[in-house]
């Protein structure tokens, strides 16, 4: 279980792609000679992460790898804080954003499943580390989630949190609002 004073601080969650929203797959080929590649992304993580802006959080994610369909999915999603690192450089990154938004590390909830991902969760006030996370990484987290990433753990991980800054009843009812479905039907 999550530690609420420390949930109600966050206000920024940023995650990784890799291993964390997808299953950590790569699918690369070639149609018509260009270069294509697909990843496997959970559609409860989406279906979480959009519970989680009802709820005011802000959400970004930053992986060390550049893909076309990681772009994809995060427009998909309405996620417009997407960086992308080919070195892996994901701190910098963090910096930026905090200071963007005037917040300090204690704001930012973190969800990592590799070492480039240590730097970050050393500094995040609520570090998360998924089911599939390297044993660097699980060290330093506040919560590890029981699902894998790709197989719902960003969904948990939102859930853990929001329930934590008991606001998880007010965003689901929000959503279902929203979607017009709050009838009593």
């Amino acid at each position: 279980m999550l530690d609420g004073s420390a949930a109600a601080r966050v206000r920024l969650v940023v995650l990784d792609v890799d291993g964390v929203l997808t299953d950590n797959g790569v699918y690369i080929g070639a149609v018509a000679g260009e270069r294509v590649e697909f990843k496997r992304f959970n559609i409860q993580d989406g279906l979480g992460l959009a519970v989680l802006r009802l709820a005011g959080l802000e959400v970004a994610v930053v992986s060390g790898r550049v893909s076309a369909s990681t772009a994809l999915r995060m427009k998909e999603l309405g996620i417009t804080e997407v960086v992308q690192d080919d070195g892996a450089r994901k701190l910098p990154a963090l910096r930026a954003l905090l200071a963007t938004r005037g917040l300090d590390w204690s704001a930012l909830c973190y969800v990592g499943d590799d070492l480039a991902d240590v730097p970050v969760m050393r500094r995040a006030g609520m570090p998360i580390a998924v089911q599939n996370a390297v044993p660097e990484t699980k060290a330093l987290a506040r919560f590890v989630t029981e699902r894998r990433g790709g197989d719902g753990a960003v969904r948990e991980a939102i859930e853990m949190l929001l329930r934590a800054r008991g606001e998880w009843d007010a965003a689901v009812q929000q959503y279902y609002r929203e979607r017009g479905d709050d009838d009593d039907a």
